[in-house]
């Protein structure tokens, strides 16, 4: 093994490859840095720690899978890290796997970095020793040391470097214990004053890899493979136990343990899943109600008309403001009013659970579920992440290594209630069921509807999975290790930043795109004349026919339609279109203007003049959860899978599935209000 960097005698991409090819910028950076590893071993705590905030993510080229980026400058020189995909061994058999071992092996890393848990320190170091056949440049960071000491275990990092020929750094991560340590080391082996000893366990090791880089279509010999990875194992388990001793010899409780005897229970699990995820949405609902309101207060009731004014004063055509804020205006400062508290809430409590190790456990209990549908255990969390936004649960799809089932949960993801359609459903469910019963009841019952529409939405994600995957999708289920992380203190503040800004920020800037537009549209649809009758107006009148077969009503459809941007704004879209098309006076600021009433009593008033019953209530809860994603969720989703065919089909089969539901329950329905009066 030549001690260059540079000298890796095979690369995966090809010959030449470079850095480019790799989707690596190396522009003003000296030195680039491989971070690698198992998962849950705070790879990405480790990552966080030496960039701080100048980081950046993407795609791998050519893949689904994300990849961080950041620098971090150490003795005058500028130090570029690439975050790896969490990878058990280099012998790939997913796309992450694949990635992390191309990267290695192409032999551009200065320095490949391992981070290992010094509490799973036997099971990490594989992947360490199979790193040190392919290049001798390699620091071992063994991280989560004060969980060591926690577990009653003494790991002796100097005994561990003499075995490994190679720098072995002990740190905390989340506390940043012995990081400049890290980054000093890091610094002599790209340097070449530090050069650790190449090391050979079996020639296999090594070829096995190669051979399933350079034939990834072809099976490596069995034997060989097995004989490989058994020696690895054996020689990580002599380093391991030439490293750790238990320093208390007495029996130590172990908390992690008690905790899943609890949440992973038969019996107790599936309730406080159920309980953890509706303590969320209870909070996202109650907390977002006095940000949206003072939002909205100042976007559409301070903001909206001070434009008008200005607007007028300058004397700016009247065609020209209703476009630009009647229309423009006013759809995007609905969608931040409404969609932005939810989602600034939902995110930080979602990886508040996260970061604390539950979300593993969630997979867990619903690994078997999952599976008996022909889907993947991972699909529980990507239907999780759907509910506080379903872009953001397609991109999390990523998580599925398989491109069936990956495919499953990204067509399926749309029946996860997101944080845009709770407003609708909560709205409607007080208006018409909550009036059922008496006011002490009213919310309660309101409560249970919208839950019993967000647990129908999961009940279908099964069903429509079961169907895929014996249909169109078929395909064995495929196995998939799922390790469970010890629980760790979430960190609040990180937490937040990581929150918002790769997540609320994220969608809410792709959903501001589509609503700008969107809203220009519907002013111009309520206020061009056509034979004296606006183009609303005679959209209405064609689609009411179909709607009331539906149990729905034409302005519903044209609404839903309209809203495809943002389901933030059907209800505002419904009031505008009720009001244009019944001629109601003295309600709303004019057509195209989208408007929503703080009184409960005058909004079902003016739905009552636009012809609703029960009926029209419960169907719009239906439909709400059963139509077309929004633009924002099909242009992820056709970025995710590079297909207008299945961006196309993910738009189609909710909307297939809400229109045959509404039309059997409205089919029904009259049918028992027939027979009642017979």
């Amino acid at each position: 093994m030549s001690p260059s960097p540079r000298g890796c005698e095979y690369c995966p991409v090809n010959p030449s490859a470079n850095l480019s090819k790799l989707g690596v910028d190396m522009r003003r950076s000296d030195y680039l840095v491989a971070l690698g590893g198992n998962p849950n071993t705070g790879k990405s705590t480790v990552f966080n720690a030496l960039t701080g905030l100048r980081q950046h993510t993407g795609n791998w080229p050519g893949k689904t899978v994300a990849k961080a980026e950041g620098g971090y400058d150490y003795a005058g020189h500028r130090f570029k890290l690439v975050d790896l995909p969490g990878t058990y061994s280099l012998l790939a058999t997913t796309v992450d796997e694949e990635i992390a071992r191309d990267f290695i092996l192409s032999g551009q890393p200065d320095v490949t970095v391992i981070v290992v848990d010094a509490t799973r320190l036997e099971r990490n170091l594989n992947l360490v020793l199979q790193v040190q056949e392919i290049t001798d440049r390699v620091v071992v960071c063994l991280n989560l040391m004060d969980e060591a000491r926690r577990h009653g275990l003494a790991v002796d990092d100097r005994q561990l470097a003499r075995d490994l020929g190679v720098p072995v750094v002990p740190i905390v991560a989340r506390s940043e214990a012995g990081l400049d340590r890290l980054i000093a080391t890091i610094a002599e082996v790209a340097s070449g004053k530090l050069i650790g000893r190449p090391r050979r366990i079996t020639e296999p090791q090594t070829q096995a890899a190669r051979e399933t880089a350079e034939r990834p279509d072809q099976r490596i010999d069995g034997n060989q493979h097995a004989q490989s990875v058994e020696a690895t194992y054996a020689e990580a388990a002599r380093l391991a136990g030439r490293a750790v001793r238990q320093a208390d010899t007495q029996p130590r409780f172990d908390l992690d343990r008690t905790i899943d005897r609890v949440v992973t229970s038969r019996v107790w699990g599936f309730p406080i899943m159920l309980l953890l995820l509706a303590g969320v949405f209870w909070i996202t609902i109650t907390g977002a109600n006095v940000p949206s309101r003072l939002l909205g207060t100042f976007l559409l009731d301070t903001v909206h008309p001070w434009l008008r004014e200005a607007a007028a004063d300058l004397g700016v055509a009247g065609w020209l403001r209703g476009v630009l804020i009647d229309g423009m205006y006013l759809a995007t400062a609905w969608v931040i009013s409404v969609m932005l508290p939810p989602m600034a809430i939902f995110f930080p409590l979602f990886t508040l659970l996260e970061d604390f190790g539950y979300l593993p456990r969630i997979a867990f209990n619903l690994d078997t579920l999952f599976k008996r549908a022909g889907a993947h255990g991972k699909q529980a969390l990507t239907m999780a992440m759907g509910f506080g936004c379903n872009a953001a649960g397609v991109i999390s799809a990523r998580i599925i290594d398989s491109p069936r089932e990956r495919l499953i949960a990204i067509l399926t993801n749309n029946f996860a209630l997101c944080n845009g359609r709770w407003p609708t459903q909560i709205l409607i469910a007080t208006l018409f069921l909550g009036a059922l019963v008496p006011a002490r009841l009213a919310g309660a019952v309101s409560a249970l509807a919208v839950v019993g529409v967000a647990v129908l939405g999961v009940g279908l994600t099964f069903a429509v999975s079961w169907l895929l995957s014996r249909t169109v999708l078929r395909g064995e289920v495929s196995a998939f290790s799922l390790e469970l992380p010890p629980y760790r203190p979430p960190r609040v503040l990180k937490t937040l930043y990581r929150s918002v800004a790769d997540r609320t920020v994220y969608v809410l800037w792709r959903a501001i795109v589509f609503a700008l537009p969107a809203g220009a549209v519907i002013w111009i649809v309520a206020n061009l004349q056509l034979g004296g009758t606006s183009l609303a107006e005679r959209l209405i009148e064609t689609l009411n026919p179909f709607g009331l077969v539906l149990g729905l009503n034409g302005v519903i459809l044209l609404a839903f339609v309209a809203a495809i941007p943002a389901n933030e704004i059907v209800i505002p879209t419904i009031l505008m279109l009720t009001v244009l098309s019944g001629g109601l006076s003295g309600v709303g600021a004019g057509a195209g203007v989208m408007f929503q009433l703080e009184s409960g009593a005058g909004t079902l008033a003016i739905l009552r003049a636009g012809g609703w019953t029960l009926l029209t209530g419960v169907n719009v809860m239906l439909f709400s959860l059963l139509h077309n994603p929004c633009s924002t969720t099909i242009a992820t989703i056709y970025k995710e899978t590079g297909s207008k065919r299945w961006a196309l089909a993910s738009a189609l089969l909710p909307l297939g599935v809400g229109l045959l539901l509404t039309g059997l329950v409205a089919q029904l329905w009259r049918l028992v209000a027939a027979g009642l009066t017979s």
